[in-house]
């Protein structure tokens, strides 16, 4: 009998594979993204210090749309990168978290680049 494939603990073993060669520093924090059914979160983290530097997702109040799709993807990718820029953080590791290249990740990606991160 062939057995159903848990999507969750593969994308959670991606993420631990990529996690063993991506850390954020202070002076290249790390973008980690993480996407569930209905909202985008989006983390500039330093790992030496084990601090959150700045943080946006769709259940802030400054993005008006409230759902995992690529139109909030876009409004999360331009936000995290005000805010980061606001702190002085230009250069950043881009951590998709396990989730292909595509889609609202690829969006939020290219929003934060269009908005001054660079990676």
């Amino acid at each position: 009998m062939v057995s159903k494939t848990d999507r969750k603990l593969e994308r959670e073993r991606r993420h631990k594979r990529v996690r063993t060669k991506i850390s954020g520093t202070a002076e290249r924090p790390r973008l980690c993204v993480y996407r569930s059914n209905k909202n985008i979160y989006a983390q500039v983290i330093d790992d030496v210090a084990g601090k959150t530097l700045a943080y946006a997702s769709t259940t802030d109040k400054e993005v008006k749309t409230k759902y995992a799709n690529k139109e909030a993807a876009k409004e999360v990718g331009t936000l995290i990168a005000k805010r980061a820029t606001e702190k002085k953080i230009k250069s950043v590791v881009f951590d998709r978290g396990g989730y292909i290249y595509h889609g609202v990740v690829k969006e939020l990606a290219e929003a934060a680049r269009e908005g001054g991160l660079e990676f």
